[in-house]
């Protein structure tokens, strides 16, 4: 497609929205055939590249800074929980272990 590239701007996004109207994930190949546009040229121009981009990630699941933020601390928080239960097992570890003086002595019959 040697068009210009308003043409081939307005080619793209109406592929991307028909692909998500039909329920299909937005592809760099199916954009493609459906505009009419080489993959080549969708991958080295930086304006379709994020328009598809865009499509590909709808709204809802962009990461945001906010979101990252939220990921992040929730992360920690199961990494510090994880890290106690760690420290539990290992100390119970230690008290079964042989000759530690917690370890109850077994008689021998």
């Amino acid at each position: 497609m040697s068009e210009d590239p308003a043409r081939q701007l307005n080619a793209v996004r109406s592929a991307c929205t028909e692909l998500l109207r039909a329920g299909e994930r937005v592809t760099f190949p199916k954009v493609a055939a459906r505009a009419g546009v080489s993959r080549a040229t969708l991958y080295r121009q930086r304006q379709l590249r994020e328009l598809i981009d865009q499509h590909r990630h709808p709204a809802g699941e962009t990461l945001t800074l906010t979101t990252l933020a939220a990921q992040v601390d929730q992360l920690q928080q199961t990494l510090e929980a994880l890290a106690a239960k760690v420290r539990r097992h290992e100390e119970q570890l230690r008290e079964r272990a042989p000759g530690s003086p917690r370890t109850p002595t077994r008689t021998r019959r």
